[in-house]
């Protein structure tokens, strides 16, 4: 049995940081129902780099965490969509979940107050970019404007290249991990209470939590985060070019590890040279060693060597290496879908950042098209043939 089989959730988001924290408790059983906007789907559905794919509305974006997901298609614009959408959450849903701008469902009457009136047991998150109020409140904002706004992006390059965006929507993805987690504390918590819980979720908090030592070194000396790219605190975690051209990645952080990483380079002086004031004092002097020596070798010698003297170090790889590292396939970190719709193809997808000894996480349904299980949902909850053909006569649904 895996952890969240028999809870039920209203996924009424849209992107990536919503459908993600929906997606994580959905491959660990729970019985997700996605909400589309039938004149305006979810964006993610049209993002990818399979231009036909988007079309069909079956971009990579949504694949990505559009399994074990069943979709419906509401406009809530319409009373009849509203109508269905307070049903689901009366009689059928544990959770909703809902990421648009700040007071939005409130005035649609499906706000948290609207709705635990109904089912005071109900769970519901708002995911919002900074939350429910404040002077930013308001505000709206996608990954790399929250990086921009929470100094992510000033920190991020090197002193010649100005700021840089960090590549992947690392915000996006951090918010939808916290955001299952949030889901999962309200949960456990209402085993106790027997009560219902609002979650307000902001992704600028998020990225401020992503940089929790970074907050508390300046709060208290006042130093910023520099743009020193691949340079780090100390030679022995920088990156360097090998013999091949690659780049070697060190990591050797502490005082013992700087003492293995110089005894693997040959410099037993240099080892015992090991305390934090040499470290900091001498970086230049070191780091100029370290640059010549590791042209010695390629970046893959030099990681099977510095890996077997217990130095971590390991080669800067492209996405096409990651993928097919045999770690990844031994960790079940990825998944694969089959029958998506579209493709004619398997595609692979990821599925949990953790592994459980047992009742881990699976898929047993492809993402769906818009509005592909309507009907199905709407019946479960009572709706007739009739009724369901009425609102999709007032195009309350699809």
């Amino acid at each position: 049995m895996r952890p969240f089989e028999g809870i039920k959730i209203l996924d009424c988001t849209h992107v990536l940081a919503g459908p993600f924290a929906a997606y994580q408790l959905a491959v660990l059983g729970a019985d997700v129902i996605k909400v589309d906007d039938p004149n305006a789907p979810d964006q993610s559905r049209e993002s990818g780099a399979d231009m036909a794919l988007n079309k069909q509305g079956m971009g990579t974006g949504f694949i990505t965490q559009g399994s074990n997901k069943r979709c419906i298609a509401l406009d809530l614009k319409t009373e009849g969509g509203r109508a269905a959408l307070r049903k689901l959450a009366a009689e059928w849903a544990d959770i909703l979940v809902e990421n648009y701008r700040p007071g939005a469902f409130k005035a649609l009457g499906l706000g948290y107050e609207d709705l635990a009136k109904l089912n005071p047991m109900l769970i519901y998150a708002s995911m919002t970019a900074f939350g429910q109020d404040g002077p930013r409140g308001f505000m709206t904002a996608y990954d790399m404007a929250i990086q921009a706004t929470a100094g992510i992006t000033a920190g991020t390059g090197t002193p010649t290249s100005g700021p840089i965006k960090v590549g992947a929507p690392v915000i996006d993805y951090a918010t939808g991990t916290t955001g299952a987690f949030a889901l999962a504390t309200a949960l456990f918590q209402r085993t106790r209470t027997h009560k219902g819980q609002y979650i307000d979720m902001s992704m600028m908090d998020v990225a401020l939590v992503l940089q929790a030592s970074h907050i508390t070194d300046y709060r208290h000396s006042g130093h910023h985060p520099k743009r020193n790219g691949n340079v780090m605190r100390f030679a022995s975690q920088c990156a360097f070019e090998t013999k091949d051209g690659s780049l070697l990645q060190l990591a050797a952080s502490n005082e013992r590890q700087h003492r293995r990483f110089y005894e693997a380079l040959d410099n037993p002086e240099e080892a015992k040279r090991s305390s934090l004031e040499e470290r900091n004092a001498r970086f230049e002097e070191k780091y100029r060693f370290v640059a010549a020596k590791l042209k010695e070798r390629t970046a893959a010698e030099w990681e099977d060597y510095f890996q077997s003297k217990h130095v971590p170090a390991c080669r800067v790889r492209e996405m096409r290496e990651t993928v097919e590292d045999p770690q990844l396939k031994h960790r079940c970190v990825l998944g694969s879908v089959d029958n998506v719709a579209g493709t004619g193809k398997s595609m692979t997808v990821p599925l949990t950042a953790f592994k459980l000894a047992h009742g881990g996480p699976s898929i047993e349904r492809a993402p769906g098209r818009i509005g592909q299980h309507t009907d199905e949902v709407l019946k479960s909850v009572g709706y007739s043939d009739a009724d369901i053909a009425a609102l999709r006569e007032a195009k309350a649904i699809v």
